[in-house]
């Protein structure tokens, strides 16, 4: 199989999110990006819209990603209060004002928010298939020049650095996620059949919950990851 070209995507900010398992008004955040973040962070740079959905899950379905933690962090929990108005609006990426449809609310809206605080993480990402719409070329560019603003997680978690930081060419996301100069003994993610699934620096294989339904608007669908250990080729 010919090497296969991987974007080098660094994600880093004050504070993250990558969508844990949302369970009453407590929003949870992993450790790693999600196959739906990852996929709605370049769907956002692309300028497809939520009705867009057939694009979103094409790219979704054909993404094919790794990450490691370039810096370890710890968790911020935020408390959030808000009386929201039946004719209160609020901030969009789209450039317009969003509003409300529902009743006014007799008391506080209150949820829990938990985010990572100034981590750092790499991943690695490519596609398993490329036509016209989708392919990683329209991926890079959409970077360099998103047609919205691009956040990480939540909107609020805006990047502080750019995250287009290069390409390599690997046969999977192992061997790509090893190709980007780093320190050793990184934590790191890739598919089960994207890299060696054991060994002494193998953690555990895992099956996840991150994919979306993207015409219902819900998550649903699931794939197993490796969890890990590796030292890049070259280390700083």
């Amino acid at each position: 199989m010919p090497d296969r070209k991987w974007l080098i995507v660094n994600l880093e900010s004050p504070l993250m999110s990558f969508g844990g398992v949302l369970i009453d008004h407590i929003g949870e955040t992993r450790d790693f990006p999600t196959q739906s973040a990852i996929t709605g962070l370049f769907a956002n740079a692309m300028g497809w819209r939520r009705t867009d959905f057939q694009l979103h899950q094409l790219l979704q379905d054909h993404l094919v990603f790794g990450a490691r933690i370039e810096r370890t962090t710890d968790r911020l929990i935020e408390t959030q209060n808000a009386k929201l108005e039946r004719n209160d609006k609020g901030w969009t990426t789209r450039g317009e004002p969003e509003g409300r449809d529902g009743a006014s609310y007799s008391a506080p809206h209150r949820r829990l928010r938990h985010y990572l605080r100034d981590a750092s993480v790499r991943a690695l990402v490519s596609l398993d298939y490329e036509d016209e719409s989708i392919n990683i070329e329209a991926l890079k560019r959409a970077l360099f020049y998103p047609a919205r603003p691009l956040f990480i997680g939540r909107k609020s978690c805006l990047p502080s650095v750019p995250l287009y930081q290069g390409t390599v060419f690997a046969k999977n996301a192992h061997q790509a996620l090893r190709k980007v100069p780093g320190q050793n003994n990184l934590r790191a993610i890739w598919p089960l059949d994207s890299g060696p699934d054991n060994g002494h620096a193998i953690h555990q294989v895992t099956n996840i919950l991150d994919k979306r339904r993207w015409q219902q608007g819900l998550h649903g669908g699931s794939r197993k990851i490796v969890e890990g250990r590796i030292n890049p080729e070259v280390t700083l």
